[in-house]
């Protein structure tokens, strides 16, 4: 063979889809898709300098230096990110997506000093979006819900969990998750079900909990699984909602259906949800406020993820944070998510990263680490996102910040110069303004 033909061979490239190159850092969080990262292991975000990755089919099939990438791979969509950081898209691990209707009344009575609880206790919150969630028909509760995602995605959010409970009644639960399946259909960002029937009692129940509780059990799971409308199941366990033992019944018979079991957790008082979540083995502990140190290093024992939610929190304007530090310190795996709901109107997992940062003092790298690779763990979805990792979905967000520590640091406006999703790319800053496609 002769010099020039070795050349040749030395210089043939692959062929692909697409080229992100010149990052100046390239986060990939590789290696934690086998468990969630936990300890001092929450800062190691796998960061590579002048980075790149090359995506086919959807999928990325490099990741490495930018020359090493440019010197086996070409294609004709190239994205420069220099002078900005490359990252997994958001996974947002917590959220109700699907409702009808405001509450910005109600945000005034929690401004003047009346608690959520109270507001819960008048027939309000919960219960008022659950009276008009009824009433609202599918294509309205699509057209919310797929409004809702845009923005979500512009903010760099590519995979989110959403929960019902805002129906109450096996028609409207089922009406809410077949919106939640439509919307993943639609929409370019994945919807993880969960079926939350126990989010509230009815008024229609008030006096008579525990026959709500039967008609969870024995008419909305069965019907939820048949259908195979969610993927995990959720309980609000909560003194003044469902206690210890109906919340167990509705977990153990959702288990019991394949539907994997989550926690509403010692979220406004210390209420034993951590130690049943763990008792459970549940997926997720989530929102706790109160968590006990027992509850906490069971969760920790039994590998249950910690759904940190900030933003809630920030909400009900009582100072209080989940204990992150400690849960860190004791071996439990941390994650973030926005807790998107009408009292607590936010989308932006940005913003939550920020509200981590300063509120329950995580590192810049702790609290990316949990929106990301941690929270993809809390939904059962690490074999797909929340890592920048060969042969895992091409969700990638372009941020206009020179280095991951700009996160949490500069808040208030959003970031995202570029989202890629499943290897398109669906918001881009730079072409025109903002362009925004979230329908396949």
């Amino acid at each position: 063979m002769t010099k020039a033909k070795r050349r040749g061979k030395r210089t043939r490239k692959e062929k692909v889809d697409m080229l992100i190159v010149n990052a100046n850092e390239l986060v990939t969080l590789k290696g934690g898709s086998e468990k969630p990262r936990t300890g001092t292991q929450i800062q190691n975000l796998g960061i590579i300098r002048k980075g790149g990755l090359a995506v086919k089919d959807g999928r990325i099939v490099a990741v490495g230096k930018t020359p090493e990438i440019r010197k086996s791979f070409s294609a004709e969509n190239v994205i420069s990110a220099s002078g900005k950081i490359v990252m997994p898209g958001f996974v947002d691990p917590h959220t109700h997506l699907v409702f009808a209707g405001s509450r910005e009344d109600e945000f005034q009575m929690r401004v003047e000093g009346v608690s959520y609880m109270a507001i819960l206790g008048a027939g309000g919150g919960i219960l008022r979006t659950v009276r008009e969630t009824r009433r609202a028909g599918v294509e309205r509760l699509v057209e919310f819900g797929f409004k809702t995602l845009d923005v979500m995605l512009e903010h760099g959010t590519t995979t989110v969990e959403a929960k019902s409970g805002y129906g109450l009644t096996l028609k409207d639960e089922l009406k809410i998750l077949g919106v939640m399946k439509r919307l993943n259909q639609l929409h370019a960002v994945d919807v993880v079900p969960t079926f939350l029937g126990a989010h509230a009692i009815p008024l229609e129940y008030k006096n008579n909990p525990q026959e709500y509780v039967n008609l969870i059990i024995e008419e909305m799971i069965p019907r939820v699984a048949e259908k195979g409308l969610a993927e995990f199941c959720d309980v609000f366990c909560e003194k003044g909602v469902f206690n210890l033992e109906q919340t167990r019944r509705v977990l153990v018979a959702g288990k019991n259906r394949g539907l994997k079991p989550k926690v509403h957790a010692d979220e406004m008082s210390m209420f034993g949800g951590a130690e049943l979540a763990a008792d459970v083995r549940a997926v997720s502990a989530e929102h706790l406020l109160f968590a006990s140190d027992e509850g906490i290093k069971a969760m920790a024992d039994k590998g249950v993820v910690a759904v940190l939610l900030p933003a809630a929190a920030f909400s009900l304007m009582t100072g209080r944070y989940a204990d992150a530090r400690k849960m860190i310190d004791f071996g439990v795996p941390v994650a973030l998510g926005t807790d998107f709901n009408p009292s607590c109107w936010v989308e932006n997992q940005q913003l939550v990263i920020a509200f981590a940062c300063h509120f329950m003092r995580l590192t810049p790298a702790e609290a990316i680490t949990a929106a990301t690779i941690n929270s993809a763990h809390a939904i059962g979805r690490t074999s797909e996102v929340g890592s920048l990792e060969i042969g895992k979905k091409a969700d990638v967000i372009v941020l206009d910040v020179p280095n991951h520590m700009f996160l949490g640091y500069r808040f208030g406006v959003n970031l995202v110069d570029k989202v890629v999703k499943n290897g398109r790319l669906v918001v881009d800053k730079e072409a025109s303004g903002i362009k925004t496609v979230g329908l396949f």
